[in-house]
């Protein structure tokens, strides 16, 4: 089971939309030009169910520069994953979409490492290499990079806005909603569960207890359900007291917001103490360390996530064929998806762009993005006008792809839509 869980739905690290600002390093990282080069699977291997999502549309002419930012080679965090699938995304577009306006995408490469200076630097960096947009694939760094690239006039793109200026500043775009869609998609769910009561476990961050008291409560309250935030410090290696304190007003199901130590502390007190109380929890809570220590405490969890790539849903399976032509080596699940999201965003987003390729005409293109299909959404469109979310003109969409977890297979995988519920808080 706990090999499934792992290829299902496990993420390597902690998730950037966590607390990712507080790891350092002290190592900058290094910007490099990514060619065509690499391993490349047979054409053999493409389902003819998904021939033609392959038809061999080959970009040509001079390359289309694209600056793609990583958390990549950071001592705390490293995602290395989401490079890979974003450069598979790449090189599928390239062979089968005609790329960028006909144009082959080149990437301009740099590792944050989740440092702030360096992070500052990729910023810098993708301003003078003069790109016409940037695609982040995951950090928590944004509010450090966004305002030099979007002041130099560069439209700043990524599948899931974990910052507030990723949420706010004019040409920023987000195809999801973040982490406002997952706390308003959680109590959407618990509307439709019937729940009245939901007790949270918190990472104890500012970042993590902010957002749930700040968008978790009053989309909870709009759902008629009480929500009591409780916090849990990173790295608390057991929570039963929290846990057993909480159970006492017995809730009807529990959430839990924190990355992989939190998780594991919660669970595992859950497992004692939680019975059979339903369990909430975003992708953090199925990383490999959590699976490890809490095997089938995970059953019956709810997951809310962006993307889903385990399904037998087409874009799902897109996915999985993508990834087996390009980046044969890189594992199917955990968060390697957020990058192939974010990249192939952009260039579904551009379809249709002709002439010259330039960060205004790229901004221009995306601000008319309409009912485009996320990549391994499940289904789920976004349109860049700024009205999916409230107060984050960013966000291109507010839905959230969740699955129930059984014996480590995703079943009942579904959208969710908590546009009422954004509407109502507004």
């Amino acid at each position: 089971m706990i090999e499934s869980v792992r290829r299902a739905l496990s993420s390597p690290r902690p998730r950037a939309s966590i607390a990712l600002a507080a790891v350092a390093a002290l190592l900058l990282a290094g910007c490099a030009q990514e060619d065509d080069t690499g391993t490349q699977g047979s054409t053999n291997d493409i389902p003819a169910a998904l021939a033609s999502a392959f038809p061999g549309k080959k970009a040509d002419g001079t390359p289309v520069r694209i600056g793609l930012i990583t958390n990549e080679g950071g001592a705390g965090i490293s995602q290395p994953e989401t490079r890979e699938a974003a450069d598979a995304a790449r090189r599928y577009a390239n062979d089968n979409l005609g790329g960028i306006a006909g144009r082959p995408i080149e990437y301009v490469i740099c590792k944050t490492k989740e440092e702030p200076a360096t992070a500052r630097d990729c910023a810098n960096r993708m301003v003078e290499q003069k790109v016409a947009a940037v695609v982040l694939t995951s950090s928590g760094l944004g509010d450090s990079m966004v305002p030099i690239v979007t002041r130099a006039g560069i439209p700043w793109t990524t599948a899931l806005a974990t910052s507030g200026a990723e949420g706010t500043s004019n040409l920023a775009y987000s195809w999801t909603g973040g982490f406002p869609a997952s706390m308003t998609a959680m109590a959407e769910y618990a509307k439709k569960q019937g729940y009245k009561n939901v007790v949270t476990f918190v990472i104890d961050v500012p970042s993590a207890v902010g957002g749930a008291q700040s968008i978790g409560k009053p989309v909870f309250d709009k759902a008629g359900i009480g929500l009591r935030i409780v916090k849990v410090a990173a790295g608390t290696p057991d929570a039963s007291p929290q846990v057993s304190a909480a159970l006492q007003s017995k809730p009807d199901a529990v959430a839990i917001i924190g990355e992989s130590t939190v998780c594991t502390s919660v669970l595992q007190a859950m497992a004692t103490l939680g019975g059979s109380t339903p369990r909430m929890v975003l992708q953090p809570c199925t990383a490999p360390a959590v699976v490890d220590a809490v095997g089938a405490g995970l059953d019956g969890a709810q997951v809310f996530s962006s993307f889903d790539v385990a399904s037998d849903h087409a874009e799902a399976q897109l996915y999985r064929a993508v990834m087996k032509r390009y980046s044969p080596d890189t594992p199917n699940g955990g968060y390697a998806a957020i990058g192939y999201q974010g990249a192939l965003g952009l260039v579904r987003a551009l379809d249709g762009l002709s002439g010259e390729v330039t960060p205004k005409t790229v901004a221009k293109a995306l601000d008319s993005a309409k009912d485009v299909a996320l990549p391994a959404g499940h289904g789920t469109t976004f349109t860049c006008d700024s009205k999916a979310v409230p107060n984050l003109k960013a966000a291109c969409s507010a839905k959230e792809v969740t699955a129930t977890l059984n014996g480590g297979d995703l079943e009942k995988v579904e959208v969710i839509d908590p546009a009422p519920l954004f509407e109502q808080a507004g």
